[in-house]
């Protein structure tokens, strides 16, 4: 027989026009099952209400980060032993950042303008994307339509960092991240953007995002590549070359 928990689940809930609330639902869960498939277990049983996001069940789509206990997961690949004990109450909230459209559900739109700011767009019209070429036969020149290795545009990061709480127009650590992988020494319209009072020198370097992304892309580590970058561009354009 499978081992076998009483969990609570405490989830965030939030409609328009109606004032935010937290509703509670006692599962009995395996405590090897992740955090996603209770949550689906409430909507299936319990209240059809609720609304979330999720699509892959395996960490590839990014669909289904919120926060358990006030810490960003990727929902899907958080088992339950690794964030609780018999008996818990789990907190389920959605990421902080951004606007909330209903419940865990939150409006990406902002991370992703920023995303194709930077020139790491998710989709690409079918003239620029070149579909038959494959990326070992991209140029230099092509490096612009090439989005963040591994990122999944989860948000976790933007969630966690404590910058993004406090300024709107800040770029955030994916968008930054995704500008590492340009050579800003040949884009100055580029490097405009990045070394702005909004850009690379808004981060605090408290590498939160780094701490929850979910697939080891490092965005802290990214932005402090990007300041030595930025630096590095600034004096050959000074210079000339």
């Amino acid at each position: 027989m499978p081992e076998q928990w009483t969990v609570t689940l405490r989830i965030y809930r939030q409609k328009t026009n109606e004032p935010s609330r937290y509703d509670t639902f006692t599962l009995e869960v395996n405590p090897d099952e992740y955090i996603l498939d209770a949550i689906e277990r409430v909507w299936a049983f319990h209240d059809r209400s609720l609304c979330f996001r999720h699509a892959c069940h395996h960490s590839t789509c990014g669909a289904c980060g919120m926060r358990v206990n006030g810490v960003e997961k990727l929902t899907c690949i958080t088992t339950i032993r690794s964030v609780a004990r018999p008996n818990a109450v789990l907190t389920i909230e959605p990421l902080r950042n951004f606007p909330i459209i209903s419940d865990l559900v939150v409006d990406m739109g902002e991370l992703y303008r920023k995303m194709e700011a930077v020139e790491a767009r998710a989709v690409l019209p079918i003239t620029e994307a070149e579909i038959e070429k494959p990326p070992h036969q991209w140029k230099t020149e092509d490096s612009q339509y090439v989005r963040l290795s591994d990122c999944l545009e989860c948000g976790l990061c933007i969630s966690a960092c404590p910058v993004a709480a406090t300024s709107q127009p800040y770029l955030g650590p994916a968008p930054l991240a995704a500008a590492q992988d340009h050579r800003l020494d040949r884009r100055p319209d580029l490097l405009t953007l990045i070394d702005s009072e909004h850009g690379v020198w808004r981060c605090h370097s408290a590498f939160e995002c780094t701490a929850v992304c979910p697939s080891f892309v490092d965005p802290g580590r990214r932005i402090m590549d990007l300041r030595k970058q930025t630096i590095s561009a600034k004096i050959r354009h000074f210079f000339g070359k």
